[in-house]
């Protein structure tokens, strides 16, 4: 089963990742600036986790999956900068304490670490398709937004996301997905919408 059918066999649970109502008040510009500085330092420090599981990914994935995956690594290492900039403009302090929904995003992906790699695919093109369709759905944001919304909807990343598709699908070679490790991601990507509203 290709791994873009999950999005059709749980799409509610998609739904509530992907057109979450900070992602509406991004758009329409209610969004509070204190609950959005939040997530911006907290995704941060998420970068940061997500580089480290990529990099060990990339260490164990077959040959034909490695390009897709090195210049991904190297995009989250670009993006560092990019938050660290940000921040700067900002006045934010990227040092700040992980708060739980982070830790436990976190947590997730160091247990993925033992998952084979078809999963850890699967995983990390979740992660990816939901920061694509999350802020698609935020488009075109009001001007203070519009470079974040930008950022996660240009057409380089929609074709990275895609080739993390084709990995984690050629990986799979016409097997199940795991949904229980989809649908925790999912939830997760909830949470963390979850946790930037709910610190305004």
């Amino acid at each position: 089963m290709p791994v873009a059918e999950l999005l059709q066999r749980h799409a509610g649970a998609w739904r509530g990742a992907t057109a979450h109502p900070f992602l509406a008040a991004v758009r329409d510009g209610s969004v509070p600036v204190a609950a959005f500085d939040t997530w911006l330092v907290q995704d941060a420090r998420f970068v940061a986790d997500l580089l480290r599981f990529q990099a060990r990914l990339l260490a164990r994935a077959p040959r034909p999956a490695q390009a897709v995956l090195a210049a991904g690594a190297v995009s989250l290492v670009e993006e560092l900068t990019w938050f660290e900039e940000q921040a700067s403009v900002r006045g934010l302090d990227l040092a700040a304490p992980a708060l739980p929904a982070t830790e436990a995003y976190a947590a997730l992906l160091e247990r993925l670490d033992a998952a084979d790699v078809g999963t850890a695919l699967t995983a990390l093109w979740t992660i990816e398709r939901t920061y694509l369709d999350a802020w698609s759905h935020a488009r075109p944001g009001v001007p203070a937004y519009r470079e974040f919304v930008a950022h996660w909807t240009v057409p380089g990343f929609a074709g990275y996301v895609a080739g993390l598709e084709a990995a984690a699908d050629a990986v799979l070679g016409g097997g199940v997905p795991d949904e229980p490790v989809f649908l925790e991601l999912v939830a997760a990507e909830t949470g963390f919408w979850d946790m930037a509203v709910g610190s305004a």
